[in-house]
């Protein structure tokens, strides 16, 4: 078990896979977050998954135009259903993301 136990430990988790992830392959950073945003639609992923990793794509300049793109990319090769289900999620996530900023200010007030 380890010693340093932390509040968020799932997170924390979440956080160290990704940085290994992001170590471990070639790709350039924009390459593996768009790759990494086309396997969210795959699987289809939940709106925390999305608001956690279109945050990185941000942080990275990624727009919104190759997030479309990449739907487009992959719309033949994983469906219509997911790619619409992806982009209902992705407009959830920024709802979380928007509440999550008012209670901040609320908690900050």
């Amino acid at each position: 078990m380890p010693k340093d136990v932390t509040e968020t430990p799932v997170l924390d988790l979440l956080a160290t896979m990704t940085a290994a992830s992001f170590e471990a392959s070639s790709l350039d950073p924009e390459a593996l977050m768009l790759v990494r945003i086309a396997a969210l639609a795959a699987v289809d992923a939940p709106p925390a998954s999305y608001m956690l990793n279109l945050a990185m794509a941000k942080e990275l300049e990624i727009d919104e135009e190759k997030v479309r793109g990449v739907f487009a990319a992959i719309a033949p090769i994983v469906g219509t259903a997911r790619v619409a289900s992806a982009m209902g999620n992705i407009v959830r996530a920024l709802g979380l993301a928007i509440e999550l900023a008012e209670l901040e200010e609320e908690i900050e007030a």
